[in-house]
């Protein structure tokens, strides 16, 4: 179950000038975390901005009881968030989210993100690597100059591909390219993706034409984070004209099968 705690802020770290980590102290909010899940902020003590942030689990510590999150300084609410200093107490409800990934019995997966949705990755790859998988990641951004957590990502992969649009980096290209080149000659059992709408797209496509099961966490608005506001509202795959189907992202995801939804 959500909890609500004043989670204090033991480190934090710019990734990038506009791109911070938060470590913080949540033991039973850890505790009860899956890869995939989110959580929602309060980022001032005033009512402005009156939402909280939705931001996804980067990183679990069950040992430590330290959860840590990545966000980017986008807009005020993420600005003012990022004011806060170690030692602070954040206003954290979570984990949010009844749709996480999950390994399953596949022995050899395939992770690819883009972006900022390379976050919520990590804590999955982690934990497939601890369970003894085979983990092959495929991470595509846009310049040199947006990479973050190649190293990170490299101690929890068999393989780790690096990809920038402009070649600055790495391999020239997308990432799923890279991704689509390897599954010709290596089975795959599960894909797992998050990262910009026409990468899912893509995504989806791909593992539909090759059957293979593909798990994706979408990024959607979420201003409440427990499908109360209705502002997240995804389409099914079997929604009609005739019969409209929604699911909301932030209470039945933010993990989906792709099949299964409209994107």
């Amino acid at each position: 179950m959500p909890e609500v705690v004043k989670a204090k802020l033991v480190e934090k770290e710019y990734l990038k000038p506009d791109i911070v980590r938060f470590k913080v102290e949540a033991k039973e909010m850890v505790r009860n975390s899956k890869p995939g899940n989110f959580i929602e902020i309060r980022v001032s003590e005033t009512t402005v901005p009156f939402l909280r942030r939705p931001i996804s689990i980067y990183n679990l510590n069950k040992n430590e009881g330290t959860l840590e999150f990545i966000f980017q300084i986008k807009g005020e609410g993420t600005r003012l968030l990022s004011k806060k200093e170690e030692g602070d107490l954040i206003d954290i409800i979570g984990p949010l989210g009844m749709g996480t990934f999950k390994i399953n019995n596949y022995e050899k997966i395939a992770i690819v993100g883009g972006g900022i949705g390379v976050f919520p990755l990590y804590e999955l790859a982690k934990e497939a690597k601890e369970a003894e998988r085979k983990v092959n990641i495929y991470l595509g951004f846009r310049s040199k100059d947006f990479v973050v957590l190649e190293n990170k990502f490299k101690e929890v992969s068999d393989k780790l591909v690096i990809t920038t649009d402009d070649g600055s980096y790495g391999k020239k290209g997308f990432a799923i390219n890279k991704l689509e080149e390897d599954l010709e000659n290596n089975k795959i059992d599960c894909i797992y993706a998050c990262g910009p709408l026409p990468m899912l797209r893509a995504v989806k496509k791909l593992t539909i034409e090759k059957n293979i099961p593909c798990q994706i966490s979408l990024e959607e608005r979420m201003g409440c984070g427990i499908g109360v506001c209705l502002g997240c509202a995804v389409k099914t795959a079997r929604s009609t004209n005739e019969n409209p189907e929604y699911w909301h992202v932030c209470k039945g995801g933010p993990v989906f099968q792709a099949k299964d939804v409209d994107i």
